[in-house]
């Protein structure tokens, strides 16, 4: 234990003499002190003092079964930092630890999802001396890592939202919550990027950077600008240690308030729906789909029947560019915009089409529970032969049959030639292919069964960069194959 704090306190030294490394040259150089810059203040003090009393301590109480608490962390893994006790031997009792930011007087608070996730008991401590109240959950949200709790208390110190859209890069921020159950410890550090995403934390990532010091039981506190006002709501680190390293994120202010309005009127979050499968195109498929220019916006990997995307005319393999006249970067932002506009918004989306410019009118749906949409008919399956042929270079290919389809889940509607191996060194699984993945197209052309693939295969040239369609954990996308 001795080892671990001294480690701590080492690395603790060396952050702040890099974050004032600045401070320290021009103190060598100058016999007085120089005056303060203009903008840089000497304490934080106030600040801390106003808003700490909003930040919370949250315990959560959860009965496991025996073998659920064990999970596999790497050196590389990305630990979401929520402070527990895990047991080994039979039915379990896990006391949880987490932070929580109070948002209105009444007593409504917001936390992370997963500091409260399968919590049986939720309990909130308030103040240094932590009077403990019961929590109610009002309501939860895993895409975003949202929750919202309720105390029966009046005249709580609510804190203020910042409007998270203008935090730039390089902006200072204070990170309040309790690690390691120190209660309302305060950090600093600067914002190191805005509008982070593609970390497979959750299914809307748009997340707040900072190299402020956040570890485990910081998960659902508060991450404050320079007036005191809430700027985020602290939910992951990047860490190799399982402690800070000067990588964390949160949800931006406005997510969670967005969230939180959603989850106080409705109990739930309604999200709007347009029915499509999306990917964000890399130059390597760009380069394939012989799209000139620079690389841009959210291909189209499937289109759901009987969506808003089919009944407006949206085909796969099509390139989605803008919505209502706004570029659209990557499958990231196109998610976070149409997922923040309510079922019943008419949009205007721009696509590319082979090529050509192309503007549909598409009324957005409700996000289906689970996003289940599939619900059509499927046409008769072709005679399926388990022999194997071999693709690609690599790649071993099969029919897809009833044991096949039973295997691996596949609804009567995909088609294609199954992948049954692939070798670890080939192109094919280098570009993200694996055993189970269902080939759907080739190069636009559709794949019906091992016996098309083959035939298709033949008639690639050599040098010729590949499209391929495939089906892969439950949706369609798209992989760019250089074949040598």
């Amino acid at each position: 234990m001795q080892k671990r704090i001294v480690r701590s306190c080492t690395f603790f030294v060396l952050t702040i003499l890099c974050a004032h490394a600045g401070v320290f040259a021009a103190a060598a150089q100058e016999s007085t002190p120089a005056p303060p810059r203009e903008g840089i203040t000497a304490t934080f003090a106030p600040i801390v003092e106003k808003v700490a009393p909003s930040v919370v301590t949250v315990f959560t109480t959860q009965t496991v079964a025996r073998g659920l608490t064990s999970l596999p962390f790497g050196d590389d893994t990305l630990r979401q930092f929520f402070g527990g006790s895990p047991q080994r031997q039979g039915k379990q009792t896990l006391q949880g630890l987490g932070s929580g930011v109070i948002v209105s007087p009444d007593g409504f608070i917001l936390t992370a999802n997963h500091v409260v996730s399968g919590a049986e008991e939720v309990m909130v401590g308030l103040g240094t001396e932590l009077r403990k109240y019961k929590a109610k959950k009002v309501g939860t949200d895993p895409g975003t890592d949202v929750a919202l709790l309720k105390i029966e208390e009046k005249n709580l110190p609510a804190i203020a939202f910042a409007n998270s859209e203008k935090a730039r890069a390089g902006d200072i921020v204070l990170a309040i919550g309790n690690p390691f159950g120190l209660r309302q410890t305060v950090t600093m550090g600067i914002i190191s990027a805005v509008g982070r995403g593609g970390i497979g934390i959750v299914d809307y990532e748009n997340f707040i950077q900072t190299d402020a010091a956040i570890n485990m039981g910081n998960s659902g506190g508060a991450l404050v600008d320079t007036a005191g006002r809430l700027l985020g709501i602290n939910t992951a680190i990047f860490s190799r240690s399982g402690g800070n390293q000067g990588v964390g994120f949160a949800i931006p202010a406005n997510l969670a308030r967005d969230v939180m309005q959603s989850l106080r009127e409705k109990g739930r979050v309604v999200r709007g729906y347009i029915g499509a499968s999306v990917q964000t195109l890399t130059p390597e498929l760009a380069e394939a789909m012989k799209l000139k220019g620079e690389p841009s916006g959210a291909l189209v990997g499937e289109v759901t029947p009987k969506s808003p995307s089919e009944k407006a005319g949206m085909k796969t393999g099509d390139v989605i560019t803008s919505v209502n006249g706004k570029k659209i970067g990557d499958a990231r932002e196109l998610r976070l915009m149409i997922g923040s506009m309510p079922p019943g918004t008419k949009v205007q989306i721009e696509l590319n089409r082979e090529g050509q410019n192309k503007i549909i009118n598409v009324e957005l749906a409700e996000m289906p529970a689970g996003a289940a949409e599939q619900d059509t008919e499927a046409s008769p399956e072709e005679n399926a032969q388990p022999e194997k042929a071999t693709v690609f270079g690599g790649v071993a290919v099969a029919d897809v049959t009833d044991e096949i389809r039973n295997a691996l889940n596949l609804s009567k509607d995909i088609k294609g030639a199954v992948i049954a191996e692939i070798d670890a060194d080939s192109p094919a699984a280098k570009a993200g292919l694996r055993e189970g993945d269902v080939i759907q197209e080739v190069n636009k052309q559709p794949v019906k069964n091992a016996k098309d693939l083959v035939a298709i295969s033949k008639r690639l040239k050599p040098d010729e960069k590949i499209l391929i369609r495939v089906w892969s954990q439950g949706r369609s996308s798209f992989v760019a194959l250089e074949p040598k």
